[in-house]
């Protein structure tokens, strides 16, 4: 035949398998082993899915939100908390402070809605790093080193102070890493059932900076003018109006003409910081101060302010949030370097167990959908209904692993297809379609073994399925040599069935080997990239799993089958 005496080797190797019933049976045995226990990692948390890994870059900020009805002051003092941290860091630049608005918009801030904060109890940090390809520490890393030392030293400041960590999204535009929407008729009720699936989150293991996108409701105070006793004074509401004004925010009095600008400047008269701030937040303390201020009338007489308005305590009005014409309340939650999918799923426990104990009939959405993981919640009491709705990166995540796998059905459908029309044999696409399958154990094992060599998790992300995808196609074909080059030596040369699976497998070992080689080389420039990491290592090991697959189990698949 003309075989080099590797190729002989080899084919003496598999003929020796192929000739003993018990060497077969424990390949076959080997093999499903080794995929059990493969696709077994996953659940047990040796191998851990995540819709794409965390991406080290040059910026990220920090979100303050002190209570609603909190002043610029208390805001001030939290954001300057965290500053007299952060400039003890060795690998920050520079840091910028936006009090009472969120920062100019970037990627992260179009996706978190910091574009539409305004008001005195927001305040946004941005926080620029040294280059990322000049050091070691990952931005990612960083941020998880400074989140406990920064809330636990800050947060304390103004009790229901909320600080965020918000990094650039590596991954889709979401609002948060897990996002749970509470949806029902009375908004107080949602807004109280929000701060308990809070609770719950808080205490999920791998969440953090968890948040209710909510307004507290806050004491503020009203200033009415009483018209009838200002028209017997003689004043005018619009005198009352602009003293208070300048009071408390300060107004323009008068103009200066500029030749330069050729045009007029505004003259702004301001009270001193001490004289517009209110020692206490209290009905006597602003009262007090409305005592200080008088108004001089037509006549020229000075008419205590206080004569003439009368102080009310009021409630705040708080946001009120619909989406799809429903009142509901986001929950954010942000996981800390672990994937989305398993907290989730634990947090979903804790509810399930949770609301059924405190008065409500909890069910669950029936059906793979893509709102598999919703709950129904029914007050016993009252009959209302409420819907927690799982949103964010890891509804993004379920759906795209749904649709890769999808995908992957349908691959493999038309891969068996095409291959009957070939053969016009059910056993022989079979065969070929179980080899290509079987590259998911070297994906799987291959994440396991990148997991244990790198420092940071070694997450199975959605291009390490699409790796997956694209090995279908490459260990179909080493199948698929292997067949046509038997049936031609058994049909053309008569040699018998078993030498002629022998000599197929080792004569083809070789061009198997070098096309391997070209794959492994090719991917391994993308295994040490961030998002793309999964895709080289799927292709890496996935590859290897293949041409074993190839070269020792095909060929005893097609010892047993007929069709050959």
């Amino acid at each position: 035949m003309g075989h080099n005496h590797n190729g002989t080797l080899f084919e003496r190797f598999v003929y020796n398998i192929l000739d003993s019933k018990f060497k077969k049976t424990l390949v076959i045995l080997l093999v499903l082993a080794s995929l059990g226990g493969s696709i077994m990692m996953l659940p047990s948390k040796l191998v851990l899915a995540k819709m794409l890994p965390g991406k080290s870059t040059n910026t990220y900020s920090i979100y303050v939100d002190t209570p609603a009805g909190s002043s610029i002051e208390q805001t001030k003092q939290v954001a300057q908390c965290v500053t007299d941290i952060l400039q003890e860091e060795k690998h920050i630049t520079d840091i910028e402070t936006f009090l009472g608005t969120g920062s100019p918009l970037d990627y992260a801030g179009l996706v978190k809605g910091s574009g539409m904060k305004m008001g005195e109890q927001y305040a946004e940090i941005v926080v620029n790093l040294t280059d990322k390809h000049h050091r070691e520490d990952k931005s990612f890393k960083i941020v998880q080193r400074l989140r406990p030392i920064i809330q636990s030293k800050c947060k304390s400041i103004i009790k229901g102070t909320n600080i965020k960590m918000i990094e650039m999204p590596a991954g889709p535009p979401t609002l948060a890493d897990i996002v749970v929407e509470v949806y029902g008729k009375n908004n107080t009720k949602v807004v109280e059932l929000s701060k308990k699936v809070a609770d719950i989150l808080k205490g999920t293991d791998g969440l953090v900076d968890v948040d209710v996108m909510s307004d507290e409701i806050y004491k503020k105070y009203k200033v009415i003018p009483l018209t009838d006793k200002i028209s017997r004074s003689g004043l005018s509401v619009e005198q009352i109006n602009k003293i208070l004004y300048l009071a408390f925010e300060g107004m323009k009095i008068a103009v200066k003409d500029t030749i330069v600008l050729n045009d007029q400047v505004g003259l702004f008269l301001v009270l001193s910081d001490k004289s517009q701030t209110l020692p206490v937040n209290s009905l006597e303390a602003l009262q007090n101060k409305l005592s200080t201020l008088s108004l001089m009338n037509k006549k020229g007489m000075m008419i205590p302010l206080t004569e003439v308005v009368t102080i009310e305590e009021a409630y705040s009005n708080p946001t009120i949030f619909h989406k799809d014409l429903k009142t509901m309340v986001n929950i954010t939650a942000t996981t800390d370097m672990v994937s989305q999918v398993y907290p989730l799923l634990d947090a979903r426990e804790k509810m399930i167990e949770y609301f059924s104990a405190n008065g409500y009939d909890v069910t669950k959405v029936a059906g793979i959908s893509t709102y598999m993981f919703d709950l129904n919640l029914k007050d016993k009491k009252t009959g209302e209904t409420y819907l927690l709705r799982w949103d964010g990166e890891m509804k993004v995540t379920l759906d795209t692993f749904r649709d890769l796998g999808a995908a992957f059905i349908a691959a493999l459908i038309l891969i068996f297809l095409l291959l009957v029309v070939y053969y016009k044999s059910f056993a022989i696409s079979g065969i070929i379609l179980g080899g290509s399958f079987l590259s998911i154990i070297g994906v799987i094992v291959g994440h396991w073994v990148a997991n244990m060599v790198t420092t940071e998790t070694f997450f199975l992300t959605s291009t390490s399925l699409i790796g997956f995808i694209a090995l279908m196609g490459i260990s179909s074909r080493n199948s698929l040599l292997l067949i046509d080059f038997a049936k031609s030596l058994i049909n053309d040369k008569a040699i018998e069935k078993r030498r002629a699976i022998a000599i197929s497998s080792a004569t083809r070992a070789k061009p198997i080997m070098l096309t391997a080689i070209a794959i492994i080389l090719g991917s391994a420039l993308l295994a040490s990239d961030p998002v793309f990491g999964g895709l080289g290592v799927a292709l890496i090991s996935g590859t290897v799993a293949a041409v074993i697959v190839s070269l020792i189990f095909i060929p005893v698949l097609m010892d047993n089958s007929k069709a050959i």
